[in-house]
């Protein structure tokens, strides 16, 4: 991780949970971390914690609406000017809504394409633009893809269908972009990080007051922890310049799916 030591990170999704994590892993290791969500209190917050605010690194927390493309353009041009470059770009904002394929309303898929999708493309896109405008030719972009972009959840989870769907496209879309960037002879690396269950606030913002009847499935099971997540980042910054890990699946030893 010597190599990343002052660069700069972008984390979306930053406030809580995968993003949170990943932003105190990687300020640790000395990056200058950019965490952005809609709501920057708890990433302001976070980085006034004392394994944050005394590591080797610094977090800076963003306001941005990732649903709305005028707010990504004025986010990388806030770290254009603040920061005058981008090294990491690591798309984990995602959520998911708690209907059905035969009960979701058009608003709900809507809204998670924007954010699970479109949102990741337009960030990975003005990403790369602003590597390629620094010269910067070993960047890195992670996508915080889930297990279930690799198979379907069993039938009694079918809420999570759409969701799915999102993921597996996230997969799609890692691999494109991989592809796109080789055609243009670019060293910048790629790679979907696609987590079982995670100890985060996910349940909750999906199910609400319905989020007990979910957990209780999952009581006997260790879940992962965000740092875990955190430190599959760090071990994908690790890699020498000439390896490209490109996909990584990791979950709980007792997960079945």
């Amino acid at each position: 991780m010597e190599r990343w030591q002052g660069r700069v990170a972008l984390v979306t999704g930053a406030s809580a949970g995968i993003g949170a994590g990943i932003c105190r892993t990687l300020v640790k290791h000395g990056m200058v971390v950019v965490g952005c969500a809609r709501s920057t209190h708890r990433i302001e917050a976070i980085a006034q914690e004392d394994d944050v605010k005394n590591a080797p690194g610094k977090l800076h927390a963003i306001k941005c609406d990732l649903t709305k493309e005028s707010e990504i353009q004025h986010l990388f041009e806030e770290i254009r000017q603040r920061f005058g470059r981008i090294d990491v770009c690591i798309n984990n904002a995602g959520f998911s809504h708690s209907s059905t394929l035969l009960t979701g309303e058009m608003s709900q898929w809507r809204e998670m394409l924007e954010v699970n999708i479109l949102a990741l493309c337009m960030c990975s896109k003005e990403a790369v633009k602003l590597m390629k405008e620094k010269n910067i030719d070993d960047g890195q972009i992670i996508q915080i893809s889930s297990t279930g972009g690799h198979l379907l959840v069993p039938a009694e989870l079918a809420s999570f269908n759409f969701y799915c769907a999102t993921k597996f496209m996230v997969q799609t879309l890692t691999e494109g972009l991989r592809r796109e960037l080789r055609s243009l002879k670019s060293h910048i690396r790629v790679t979907a990080i696609a987590p079982g269950m995670v100890k985060t606030e996910f349940l909750k913002r999906t199910f609400g007051e319905e989020e007990k009847k979910f957990s209780d499935d999952f009581q006997e099971m260790v879940p992962l922890l965000p740092e875990d997540i955190g430190n599959a980042v760090a071990y994908i910054l690790s890699t020498p310049p000439h390896v490209d890990v490109n996909d990584i699946i990791i979950r709980p030893v007792e997960q079945e799916f």
